[in-house]
């Protein structure tokens, strides 16, 4: 079997970044920053620009119009995820071809990946670990392990909006995975949301294999001293 091919992007490099991973194929980082650009600044222009396009190629007013309001609607999303400390989200799109039968017909799957930072009491790391599903309502499949950037929880659970919320009433699978960082004040919450309710184990695997690769030191620094 051939090794693995890793597509690095640009935030490798990035000197303030304080968490690594590898997403596989399938997931398309979507661009914090440059969709929440301070209003009148360079990256605002450069917004304008990248969207004018999609605008100008509206069928009508009306078309145009819908489109303004749901990219605004997207800001908005992504805004109220940076409230709450998510520094990086990623859309994942893959055919379901697990159904060897051909009765699901290859359709498209999509899925929400996250991650964000809590703090936390300062703490052993195992300790931390084991506290963030203690006490949880609704979550199951919770699980300890030992990764290669150190202790970590798993759980997940199944939330339905509610009718008035304005939201798709389909359940929600939502996978985390709880990785304390090494200066035991704040753990990493890696989060993978789907509505593809039948591919639960697969989307279960898909965070494990995220977070299997997550480290706390900048992995293509050779330097590096500090112990995951």
């Amino acid at each position: 079997m051939s090794a693995p091919t890793f597509l690095l992007d640009d935030s490798v490099n990035d000197p303030e970044a304080e968490l690594w991973f590898a997403e596989p194929a399938g997931f398309t980082a979507l661009p914090l920053d440059a969709l929440l650009p301070e209003p009148g600044s360079p990256a605002a222009d450069q917004l304008r620009t990248a969207v004018a396009p999609f605008l100008d190629a509206a069928a009508d007013e009306m078309a145009r119009q819908q489109f303004i309001a749901q990219f605004a609607s997207a800001q908005q999303l992504m805004s109220a995820l940076r409230e709450v400390g998510t520094v990086h989200c990623s859309i994942g799109l893959h055919r379901d071809d697990v159904d060897e039968s051909g009765a699901s017909g290859g359709q498209p799957l999509l899925s929400f990946f996250t991650v964000s930072w809590r703090e936390t009491a300062v703490a052993p790391r195992g300790v931390t670990a084991a506290r963030a599903v203690t006490g949880t309502e609704g979550h199951t499949h919770t699980e300890y392990r030992e990764l290669p950037c150190g202790p970590a929880t798993f759980s997940e659970t199944v939330r339905t909006p509610s009718a008035d919320s304005g939201l798709p009433t389909a359940p929600l699978l939502q996978v985390y995975a709880y990785l304390p960082h090494p200066d035991c004040k704040r753990l990493a919450l890696l989060t993978l949301s789907t509505t593809a309710m039948a591919r639960r184990a697969e989307y279960r695997t898909i965070l494990r294999q995220i977070a299997d690769t997550v480290s706390f030191d900048n992995p293509l620094d050779a330097d590096s001293s500090k112990a995951p």
